[in-house]
């Protein structure tokens, strides 16, 4: 029956109401084959025959959790140093005025390893958070769209994109935060700790438990709408460009082509994300570097232009970090032979219910 509940919700969603309707006609029975498979929405590619596991089995959601590590933990880790000068200018702006300041400066106090500060906390937390980003994001999606069946999955996939990934980060965002917190602890205050080691057991004695977690909230205010943002808009930006951009069909794109595509698209979704996660970021920073602030008084001293501190840093930051991320991820899928269906498609049944075959 149309709507269903699930597709009511949905309609909420500004991003993706379809230019049609659904009336329920009345069709012949068919006899439908048990061997059928309905179409899956998932990430940019073809669906080649000799898959290593079934789609949707528990293997295939182990092996998307570890790309998923493997894409977070590596890329994360890898821009550390420009992570560091972006925190510093959120937290202190009078002294790190731009990009190459805060480079500078960092270099000159600290030496040049001192741009490594918080690799570990970072390897170690965006790991964890990449495991559940990417892994709980498969099962959230499957899930979410046997719930609301092939057709209104087509209809509503911007909604069900959005609704799996912000599912998915709540959970990342729990396994990520003790680490963030060391991290920032480390990066934005000199002299407190050097090494995750000597950060973590001075964190838990001066404020218990608490001191890890006491930035999950603002964590899940920059990180959510981040991944929404990461995730569909990279879904639907690789069936654009295979729709308008690609000169020849999506089926026959080599391996390297469509892993081109993948980066493409990561990095547009990239740059949307640094914009829609900064004012949240900003707040994250400077939080896990102050004891006894919370999220209000934090964003209220910033003002609306102190949210937007490191911006051009981010962007920079995050749309490499995407495009990357993606591309690992995709890439890990194509090493490992996983199920990797192609671009949505409109179902035959809904065509025939809007007269568009015969």
């Amino acid at each position: 029956m149309y709507p269903t509940t699930l597709t009511q919700l949905a309609r909420a969603n500004p991003f993706s109401a379809p230019l049609f309707t659904l009336q329920k006609v009345e069709e012949p029975s068919q006899t439908v084959s048990t061997k059928a498979q309905s179409r899956r929405l998932a990430a940019a590619s073809t669906a080649d025959t000799g898959d290593s596991c079934e789609f949707g089995s528990m293997k295939y959601y182990a092996l998307c959790g570890f790309g998923g590590i493997l894409s977070c933990g590596i890329t994360h880790t890898a821009v550390v140093p420009l992570d560091l000068v972006k925190c510093r200018l959120q937290v202190d702006p009078a002294k790190y005025k731009s990009i190459f300041t805060g480079f500078s400066v960092t270099i000159k106090e600290d030496g040049v390893r001192g741009l490594a500060k918080g690799w570990a906390p970072t390897f170690i937390g965006y790991s964890m958070q990449g495991l559940c980003k990417f892994g709980f994001y498969e099962v959230f999606k499957i899930l979410y769209s046997d719930m609301l069946g092939e057709e209104n999955t087509y209809m509503w996939r911007t909604s069900l994109y959005l609704a799996a990934s912000a599912s998915a980060e709540f959970f990342a965002d729990i396994a990520l935060a003790p680490m963030e917190a060391c991290k920032v602890r480390i990066q934005t205050q000199p002299g407190y700790a050097n090494t995750l080691r000597e950060c973590a057991p001075k964190m838990y004695a001066e404020e218990g438990l608490w001191a890890f977690y006491k930035g999950v909230v603002p964590l899940w205010m920059r990180q959510i709408p981040y991944t929404m943002m990461k995730f569909a808009c990279f879904e639907r930006t690789v069936e654009l460009l295979y729709k308008y951009v690609v000169p020849k069909p999506r089926s026959e794109c080599s391996k390297p082509e469509q892993l081109l595509v993948t980066f493409v698209a990561g990095y547009i979704a990239g740059v949307f994300c640094a914009i829609v996660s900064h004012p949240a970021d900003s707040v994250v920073s400077v939080l896990n570097k102050e004891k006894g602030s919370t999220a209000a008084q934090v964003l209220k001293r910033l003002g609306p232009m102190g949210v937007w501190k490191g911006l051009v840093a981010r962007i920079i930051m995050i749309g490499t970090l995407t495009a990357l991320q993606w591309f690992i991820y995709d890439s890990v899928k194509v090493y490992f032979r996983l199920p990797r269906p192609p671009p949505p498609e409109m179902p035959e049944s809904l065509k025939k219910k809007l007269g568009l075959s015969e």
